[in-house]
């Protein structure tokens, strides 16, 4: 049985130990206490601008000044030359018994490209023959005539009879050689093949026949094109508002979107005198370089006109745009707490992650260093 004594001590430990919990427990930090407040925005009736309990957490930044020339970017496509761009004639009308080549090959002057059998060769090979004849018989009577001259048996006029007929005789002789040559046919070794061959260095870019197909001659489409593409054209649409800014002569600076690192120059060769009247848009020609290929027929590229005289506008760090909705925005102070979200018209990258703000903002102004953070608070 506990005495009296014995339950005073036990109420003194009881006592301690709970001194000594309490004691634990004051010493624990608590992680939501230590924690930022989150910032809560509210609305107000302009749905472009907000209101922020803790604006601290949405470092501002600076405006920059940045001078520059104006540039107008637009896009274009890339298409071969014209006047590179050279047809592959037939003269021989036939069936294509085999094709050396194939779209899209790179092919050298004189290369074979296809074959035809055609019965040109024939009619072509006997008119040869026959002036041949021709001309071996008045070479002979012209001989005659001239030693019967000689004698004083004949007048000198016939003796210039036969030089004519002569004369004659060797014009449709070489014309038929002529005919024969052009064919590709051997005179001395006919065949009722004809090879047609590369007039020129390139790139075929254009096919319009095959295997069995017939040819038929001038009269028909032309077998192959072949593009030389160390140079080519890129044809742009630029609205009637902006032609100010292109001018014949000047160069602009082209980008491939397959190479985006590599710009290239490319000069304005011709402005096309009529507008689309849908789009209001004019041709623009470049003429660009292009000797080591990177350029493909029908390749989308951005041209870049620069004008002359320099401009001033904005810079921002490229974090304090917001892109959204195919439109950019940046958020900037309109009072403690109070930011208002203004849209602006983006232009070049600058160095240091810097973008150039063309019109929304002027150097000075205050934006929001990082967009995005308060973009997505706005939508919490």
């Amino acid at each position: 049985m506990k005495t009296k004594n014995d339950l005073i001590r036990l109420a003194a430990v009881c006592l301690s130990v709970s001194v000594l919990l309490v004691g634990c427990n004051e010493g624990k930090a608590d992680p939501k206490a230590e924690a930022p407040p989150p910032a809560t925005v509210e609305q107000d009736l302009d749905a472009n601008n907000f209101k922020v309990d803790h604006p601290e957490q949405f470092p501002l930044a600076t405006a920059i000044e940045h001078k520059g020339a104006p540039a107008l970017n637009v896009t274009g496509v890339v298409q071969p030359d014209i006047s590179r761009a050279v047809p592959v004639i037939s003269l021989a009308s036939g069936r294509v018994v085999e094709i050396k080549a194939r779209l899209g090959d790179v092919v050298t002057k004189g290369q074979l490209l296809l074959r035809i059998r055609s019965s040109d060769v024939s009619g072509a090979h006997q008119t040869y023959l026959k002036a041949v004849n021709d001309e071996r018989l008045a070479r002979q009577q012209l001989e005659r005539a001239q030693t019967l001259y000689d004698k004083g048996a004949i007048a000198k006029s016939a003796i210039e009879q036969a030089d004519d007929t002569e004369q004659d005789a060797k014009v449709d002789l070489d014309t038929a050689s002529e005919q024969l040559r052009l064919l590709g046919v051997d005179k001395d070794r006919p065949s009722g093949i004809v090879d047609v061959t590369a007039p020129i260095s390139g790139v075929i870019t254009d096919q319009q026949v095959t295997n069995a197909a017939g040819v038929q001659g001038l009269s028909g489409p032309n077998p192959f094109t072949i593009s030389d593409l160390s140079s080519v054209w890129i044809i742009c649409d630029v609205y009637e508002n902006d032609l100010d800014a292109v001018h014949t002569g000047e160069y602009a600076d082209i980008r491939l979107n397959a190479y985006p690192d590599k710009i290239l120059k490319g000069r304005i060769d011709n402005i096309l005198p009529v507008l689309d009247p849908n789009i209001r848009t004019a041709k623009v020609r470049l003429e660009v370089a292009n000797p080591e290929g990177l350029m493909r027929i029908g390749m989308f590229v951005t041209a870049t006109f620069h004008g002359k005289l320099p401009e001033t506008h904005a810079a921002v760090p490229a974090t304090a745009i917001l892109h959204m909705h195919d439109r950019e925005w940046v958020y900037a102070p309109v009072s403690t707490g109070h930011f208002k979200r203004l849209e602006v018209v983006t232009g070049n990258m600058l160095p240091g992650n810097m973008q150039e703000v063309v019109s929304g903002i002027k150097p000075g102004d205050q934006v929001v260093s990082n967009a995005l953070v308060l973009q997505n608070t706005v939508e919490q």
